[in-house]
């Protein structure tokens, strides 16, 4: 199988061999350290302050969002949510089952917010600000930069859902003042589905610890006091998290974040000069380097994906809803090469001897 999704994805080999071995107990010194070095691992990738935390859930990626949301908002805030796909969709939701009032910002479909629609927010009394970074649905990748210098003169606590960009497209939280910053053990971090994990500014840590939250398993006040001993209140997916920490470990060593940004990106952009000729458009007029969105001009998405999945092997993301023949999904992260880009478009020049596509 040669997977192109956008989570989960390919591994590498020392991922999967981790995967092979027993899990062991965790309520342990060498699992502590394993999580300790995790923690800051991944503060140094995503640029948290010193007194900043991170926090490992066993949940997806929605799960933290909620976590955030439920514990560092009140029904007494009033917040701004960039709603452009089923990612941003998910945030309202989650803010109309809290009781926290918000305004949705919906931009046209693939295209990034401009300042002027920002501007129109400016001293309006809000006090919080989220964001899908990647809209993983349509690819589009918002200017963090235009948002962060929004948020910073209103004085808004950030929340970012990074779960698709974080090892993809740059991203520190010190210098672009956010507060909380969401991913997930299936996407860049090229591991098994399973766990996320939300990194926090100082800010957002004394925000959560004077809230008060109905919830015992998203109650982040104890995750952050057992994590500060390497553990989790409740039983983790231990297997995943030590294939976090190689897969951190690997990052490091192949050069840091930066690194491994450039290779993604040139994954990305590999793959979009190598389809110009092919019947495709592009969906997303600010691409993420994490997934390319295209409109398939000559035959029904959902078809492509099913034909490619099930005739050649591979995978694409198809997309649901109204979109579900109109777009489809190829995604950059993982253990992929340039070499897979052309096996896949090979695939595609196929179907267009076939007259599929």
């Amino acid at each position: 199988m040669l997977n192109f999704t956008v989570g989960p994805v390919m591994s590498s080999d020392i991922v999967r061999s981790i995967g092979q071995e027993q899990v062991p107990y965790f309520r342990t010194k060498e699992f502590s350290e394993v999580m300790l070095e995790n923690e800051n691992l991944i503060k140094e990738f995503a640029g948290v302050e010193k007194k900043g935390r991170v926090v490992f859930m066993t949940c997806s990626g929605t799960g933290s969002m909620e976590a955030s949301v439920m514990n560092l908002f009140t029904s007494k805030d009033k917040v701004l949510i960039i709603n452009g796909g089923t990612f941003g969709t998910r945030l309202v939701q989650l803010c109309q089952i809290y009781c926290i009032p918000y305004t949705e910002i919906i931009p046209e479909f693939g295209y990034d917010i401009a300042d002027d629609v920002l501007n129109q927010y400016d001293n309006k009394g809000y006090t919080g600000f989220l964001v899908n970074l990647d809209e993983t649905s349509t690819g589009v990748l918002y200017d963090i930069n235009r948002i962060s210098k929004f948020c910073k003169r209103n004085n808004l606590l950030l929340v970012v859902d990074s779960i698709s960009s974080f090892l993809c497209d740059p991203f520190n939280m010190q210098e672009l003042g956010a507060d909380i910053m969401i991913t997930g053990s299936q996407k860049a971090l090229a591991c098994p589905p399973g766990i996320s994990l939300i990194a926090m500014s100082e800010r957002a840590v004394k925000c959560i610890k004077q809230n008060s939250v109905r919830s015992l398993y998203f109650n982040l006040k104890d995750a952050l006091l057992d994590g500060e001993r390497g553990q989790t209140p409740f039983t983790p997916a231990v297997g995943i998290l030590r294939q976090i920490n190689v897969r951190l470990r690997e990052i490091k060593m192949s050069g840091g974040v930066e690194s491994e940004i450039n290779r993604v990106q040139e994954q990305a952009y590999d793959f979009r000069s190598k389809i110009k000729d092919l019947p495709f458009k592009f969906a997303s007029h600010s691409p993420a380097n994490a997934v390319t969105s295209l409109f398939s001009l000559t035959a029904k998405a959902f078809d492509i994906f099913t034909i490619l999945k099930d005739e050649y092997n591979i995978w694409v993301c198809p997309n649901g809803g109204e979109m579900r023949d109109k777009v489809f999904r190829v995604g950059h992260i993982g253990n992929l090469t340039v070499s897979d880009n052309t096996t896949l478009v090979n695939a595609f020049k196929d179907l267009q001897k076939r007259n599929i596509i």
